[in-house]
């Protein structure tokens, strides 16, 4: 097949892995900011194919993963109501709120819909003119641009019983905050190519530039890895710091233009809560005033909501780049894609989800040895 096949040639793969090997002359920290990145990564075995001095560490880019629990417990809230619909992606039923998720509100009688484009809800909400129909509108700026022209089209035709729940967040501002961060190991980062084919490559030199971080646009399939890893790496032992792209044959440095626009047109920038990490300023969008109408936190009264995040639960530490997922002590036990603590166990895009998919659950003795006791995994 066209553009994949291709990029899983295992004799280019030998290649860039020799060429890695010969560049890399010291230890270098490398982080993906984007989920489909990390299964690849890990569904291929990328990480144990480079040098040892190379480390891979998985970045917040999940967006199921970084939907704050307070998001989660209002989209609860919203759906358990007798006059709604809730749609949804099907990624985000199993999420786990405070006590409960989206599975649960359909089981006890809520109208919960699993929809494959904001449109389809768009039509159910056109269908059902006696029912409030509230699209779950969450995601990176690959997802914002489909879910703006919906609510631009719920305007426009005058569905009024259409609303959607927004949690949209950014990409560079979490280069910034993790950059900023004390605890930061991050010398390089491959950043998202479905990100950047909508939104260009313009926010990202003045990051490389004041934080001295290489930042290479990298797509998804093996050899798309591997090439922004050799280029990364070779701009770090060389001692540069540039943004360079690696998916051009999807990305340009001012990304799509009308995806843009409408972007602007329907959003505003606002503060956005990472679930597990914190408020990061300007790292989302929300409705602007234009389409204020169409916004569920203001069509519906969920203020006040109390949110209890699981003790047992590291997800946050997994978000930001400081823990492997099966250095978790509840991984593989307490926590699994049946019994998921956090998103992060859930999400097809999720961290701990793809290293338990793929049979990455050694506990290291260290952790067991921290944690005071033996933990077995369940395989």
């Amino acid at each position: 097949m066209k553009y994949i096949d291709e990029f899983q040639n295992p004799e280019l793969a030998r290649r860039l892995l020799d060429d890695i090997h010969a560049t890399v002359t010291r230890p270098w920290a490398l982080m993906e900011v984007c989920g489909g990145q990390t299964h690849s990564i890990i569904r291929h075995g990328i990480d144990q194919l480079l040098p040892e001095q190379v480390e891979l560490i998985h970045g917040p880019g999940c967006p199921v993963c970084v939907t704050p629990l307070e998001v989660i417990d209002k989209a609860l809230e919203i759906a358990s109501r007798p006059e709604v619909i809730f749609c949804s992606f099907g990624d985000m039923l199993r999420v786990p709120g405070t006590g409960r998720d989206l599975f649960q509100v359909r089981g006890e009688g809520g109208d919960v819909r699993v929809v494959y484009s904001p449109l389809d809800a768009l039509k159910i909400a056109r269908q059902n003119p006696d029912r409030e129909v509230v699209f779950f509108g969450i995601g990176f700026e690959t997802t914002a641009p489909p879910n703006a022209m919906t609510v631009h089209q719920a305007r426009s035709q005058g569905i009024r019983n259409f609303s959607m729940l927004v949690s949209h967040v950014r990409v560079p501002p979490a280069i910034e905050a993790i950059m900023a961060s004390p605890d930061c190991r991050v010398q390089g980062f491959l950043a998202a190519g479905h990100v950047c084919s909508v939104m260009g490559t313009r926010e990202y030199p003045e990051l490389a530039e004041r934080f001295r971080v290489p930042i290479v646009v990298t797509g998804f399939e093996p050899l798309d890895i591997l090439e922004g890893v050799r280029r990364t790496v070779r701009q770090l032992e060389r001692g540069e710091h540039t943004v360079d792209n690696a998916y051009a044959r999807a990305v340009r440095p001012e990304g799509n233009p009308a995806a843009r626009a409408m972007l602007e047109d329907v959003f505003e920038v606002t503060d956005r809560a990472w679930r597990g990490i914190g408020v990061i300023p300007a790292s989302g969008w929300r409705l602007s005033a234009k389409y204020r109408d169409h916004d569920a936190e203001h069509r519906f009264s969920v203020d006040g909501i109390r949110t209890v995040e699981p003790a047992e639960c590291r997800s946050g530490e997994v978000l930001q780049g400081l823990l492997k997922p099966h250095e978790c002590e509840a991984f593989g036990t307490l926590c699994t894609p049946r019994t998921p603590l956090g998103a992060t166990m859930v999400s097809s895009e999720g961290a701990c989800a793809a290293y338990y998919l793929y049979r990455r659950l050694e506990l290291p003795t260290t952790v067991a040895a921290v944690a005071g006791r033996e933990v077995t995994p369940v395989v």
